[in-house]
């Protein structure tokens, strides 16, 4: 089945937002001269999450990944099978166990420290700076992707640990009146940019709605289905060797499978159709906060197509 594209991100703050704001406009354009990036360009910030968002996911992919699950998959079967073993092999299956559990710690600390030093890039963090600058002068933050702020969490929302939070700067008065020094060219077209109109937000469509109540059911069907097919075979396979044909009965439970699974394909098909109406609104959010327009906050399973 063909999946269907995700959206591309929706910003936390867009550019229009952050310029309004002379005091968040000269941090912001402090930070960004220090980091080498124009965090009230939506373009390049666009771009910027963009890159760094598929850095973390190839450091979480490769060579590294594969060799510390298949170590601490087989370091863990290996004590399982101890009992089972001669004694002289049992032995060695201990010290082959607690050699693969070293090694499998050792290669997924490695993907770990990867991953933490691509979060950590510096033209990132700068841009987490940047939010929480915002977030101190009263900027509420429309959304904030999971990938961001490395959370744990996979819900989507604002919770789970957080590898790299956005700054908290408690003590910086939302009211501060803004030095000589730091006060901020306004752009020349900020005349256009205040008469600009920006486009209307979308309503949300009753699909959505729909997708947002089953987005989270289901899941079970397929393992339903292959635990209920390996009853049935397993019943019969016992009434063949026992001599106890009562155990052929359990081979009703294959039939049962098979509408477990005709009502997870349909399902499925329903999802995907309503998940394709999801993805156009939050484009179309998307589309909205990029011409200006303060959006409204999504869901947490909106959300996900755009953490996705």
């Amino acid at each position: 089945m063909t999946r269907t594209p995700t959206p591309p991100g929706l910003l936390p703050l867009n550019g229009a937002t952050l310029t309004a704001d002379a005091r968040v406009l000269s941090a912001v354009r402090a930070i960004g001269a220090r980091c080498g990036v124009d965090y009230t360009d939506d373009a390049a910030v666009t771009a910027l999450l963009t890159e760094r968002r598929h850095a973390l996911a190839a450091a979480q992919r490769g060579p590294l990944v594969w060799l510390g699950g298949l170590t601490l998959t087989a370091g863990a079967l290996l004590p399982v099978l101890h009992p089972a073993l001669p004694a002289q092999a049992a032995k060695a299956a201990l010290l082959v166990a607690g050699l693969l559990l070293v090694i499998a710690v050792a290669a997924l600390t490695q993907v770990r420290v990867r991953w933490k030093r691509e979060l950590t890039h510096p033209a990132l963090a700068g841009y987490r700076e940047v939010l929480g600058v915002a977030r101190a002068h009263g900027l509420s933050l429309e959304y904030v992707p999971g990938w961001l702020e490395g959370r744990t969490s996979g819900t989507g929302g604002e919770g789970g640990r957080k590898a790299a939070p956005i700054p908290s700067y408690e003590g910086l008065p939302a009211g501060r009146e803004v030095q000589p020094h730091e006060q901020a060219t306004e752009p020349a077209d900020r005349t256009e940019q205040d008469e600009a109109i920006p486009p209307p937000v979308p309503p949300k469509p009753p699909a959505v709605t729909a997708y947002e109540t089953i987005a989270d059911q289901g899941g079970w069907h397929d393992e339903a289905g292959c635990l209920l097919v390996l009853a049935g075979g397993a019943g019969a396979l016992w009434a063949a060797t026992s001599d106890a044909p009562v155990g052929y009965g359990a081979l009703a439970l294959i039939p049962v499978a098979i509408l477990i699974w005709l009502a997870g394909s349909r399902q499925g098909t329903e999802k995907q159709r309503l998940r394709a109406e999801a993805v156009a609104y939050v484009r179309a959010v998307v589309a909205a906060q990029a011409g200006g327009a303060r959006v409204p906050e999504l869901s947490a399973v909106l959300r996900r197509l755009l953490d996705e």
